[in-house]
């Protein structure tokens, strides 16, 4: 299993579309359901729609370390 993206199995899962029907494969399926509901995802070279993990989960990239504020140095010798 890939910590960033999901797997075939999963993605099966999340679309609930595991085979191809009316002359469109899997894969166009799927991309197809992804787009109508708004997931954002890339298409590799054989057509399999790939989805970042934290797409699904709703994590931030950098949630884990906050950002330090700005502040000019004249506003921090004073």
């Amino acid at each position: 299993m890939s910590d960033t993206f999901l797997t075939a199995e999963e993605v099966g899962e999340l679309t609930g579309i595991r085979m191809g029907r009316g002359g469109k494969t899997r894969e166009q399926r799927q991309v197809e359901w992804l787009r109508t509901s708004g997931i954002p995802f890339w298409t590799n070279a054989r057509g399999r729609p790939i989805i970042a993990r934290v797409a699904i989960e709703g994590r931030q990239k950098n949630e884990g370390t906050p950002r330090k504020k700005y502040q000019p140095r004249a506003l921090a010798m004073g």
